[in-house]
């Protein structure tokens, strides 16, 4: 085995047995091809296979699983490995076994080692380990998260202030009131052991210095205010922030707290701006859907999807699945119906596929694999894989697999599945073991360019 290899084979799954199979074939029995293709490579049979064997008390057998993967040097095997050990109660050992690798200087090996120590009551080690990487976002964020257990948030604190006073304007322009921090999260952070430390107006006053409000989804100003109770302040800030994140905190304790009114009104509000209901549809209407209003639900993204231009795939897939759980499946094939009218009788795969579910429910499973079959881009890979899923609902397993077969580099974990299902569980290894056959891919600066069109 080689490190490279199984780095890159473990990210792709290419020509590897999937997590998600592994634990596929186990509830099928197949215990023993796990384990034998643990022994030749396969790492997340590997993995499994060695969960199982401590799950039984067998340790030193598990390790002995792990330990072909341990000698190429490959990380994520040590990594496993320790997290293994310090489930067994071992963790003495899992710091063993993870110490040499910090030495490389990885962030990641670096940040998954520090919190190891901190959780056996060495932050102080830590502390020691993570300070020099203070300049990197996630090193910083592992050093906020271990300074608390080792009381030491003070310290950490000024190492953050000290950032944030060698920040630089993010360009040459003179108005430029943007900084080019590092770490990029240094207010975030260090409002963070202010919240701790109880001075949550000056965790607030760190958080509206922020050039980036929002994070995944999450505006950490808003779930501050949230978290103290500072309502009408969040109430202010809801009205003023663009992406909507603030008024969905508000929203959220609103409807902690019991008004479900309020955070309705809440959302309803902030979606009579131009752009505000594209912004806050999906929550109201899920918002909505809980508490048993799901024609109102319902009502809001079909507001949103009748806008001109609005009918995009991800909104128009959110309220078909809408019309399917509050059992209105032909009223949603009815307005797939009307969407398609609209768009003079053209019907690409991506709106056709949503379609299938609504029809199954409606029991017209047999006429939804026909007209998946007959569409115009029905024999396509990616059709392939709808069309697959329609005939195993049906309990049709072999043609099911027999559709993918069809196209033999692409839906190989699915088509995987399938053969195990049906108990050919060679030939479903065999398809996931074939590597992909790539063509080699050109530089494309290697010839000289054009600066006119066409490009």
């Amino acid at each position: 085995m080689d490190a490279a290899d199984l780095d890159y084979r473990a990210r792709t799954s290419a020509g590897r047995i999937s997590s998600p199979l592994v634990t596929r074939l186990l509830e099928l029995g197949h215990e023993r091809e796990v384990e034998f293709q643990a022994g030749r490579g396969e790492w997340f049979c590997a993995l499994e296979w060695a969960r199982q064997l401590g799950d039984r008390q067998q340790y030193e057998q598990a390790l002995e699983v792990l330990s072909p993967y341990i000698t190429t040097g490959w990380w994520p095997a040590a990594r496993a490995q320790a997290e293994l050990l310090e489930g067994w109660g071992r963790p003495e050992e899992a710091i063993a076994l993870c110490r040499p690798y910090t030495e490389a200087g990885d962030r990641i090996v670096l940040e998954f080692f520090a919190r190891l120590l901190t959780r056996h009551g060495r932050a102080a080690e830590a502390l020691t380990l993570l300070r020099p990487g203070i300049e990197d976002w996630l090193l910083a964020d592992c050093l906020v998260d271990v300074s608390e257990a080792d009381d030491r948030d003070e310290e950490v604190a000024a190492l953050l202030e000290a950032r944030v006073a060698a920040a630089v304007p993010a360009c040459d322009d003179p108005d430029c009131d943007r900084l080019r921090l590092e770490p990029s999260n240094a207010f975030p952070l260090l409002a963070a052991i202010r919240e701790r430390q109880g001075r949550i107006e000056e965790a607030i006053a760190l958080l509206r210095r922020r050039d980036v409000t929002s994070v995944n989804g999450r505006d950490a100003l808003a779930d501050l205010l949230a978290r103290h109770d500072q309502i009408e302040e969040l109430r202010a800030y809801a009205a003023s922030e663009y992406h909507g994140h603030a008024t969905q905190s508000l929203a959220e304790v609103l409807e902690e707290r019991g008004d479900v009114e309020g955070a309705i009104a809440a959302y309803q509000t902030f979606a009579e701006d131009s752009d505000g209901l594209w912004h806050v549809a999906v929550p109201l209407s899920q918002l909505l859907a809980r508490h048993g209003r799901g024609e109102e639900a319902i009502a809001v993204m079909r507001t949103l999807a009748d806008r001109p231009g609005a009918a995009e795939d991800w909104i128009v897939h959110t309220l078909c699945d809408l019309y399917t759980d509050h059992g209105r499946a032909r009223d949603g094939l009815a307005y797939l119906d009307a969407l398609k009218a609209r768009r003079s009788g053209a019907e690409d795969w991506e709106f056709f596929q949503m379609r299938l579910p609504l029809m199954a429910d409606c029991g017209l499973l047999d006429e939804a694999i026909e007209q998946a079959r007959a569409h115009p881009e029905g024999d396509t890979w990616y059709a392939a894989r709808s069309l697959s899923d329609l005939l195993a609902e049906s309990g049709r397993t072999q043609e099911a697999a027999a559709v993918l077969e069809r196209h033999p580099t692409s839906n190989t974990s699915l088509r995987a599945e399938r053969l195990i299902d049906l108990g050919r569980i060679k030939e479903a290894v065999h398809a996931l073991q074939q590597l992909p056959q790539t063509a080699p891919i050109d530089d494309p600066w290697a010839d000289s360019y054009s600066t006119e069109p066409p490009f």
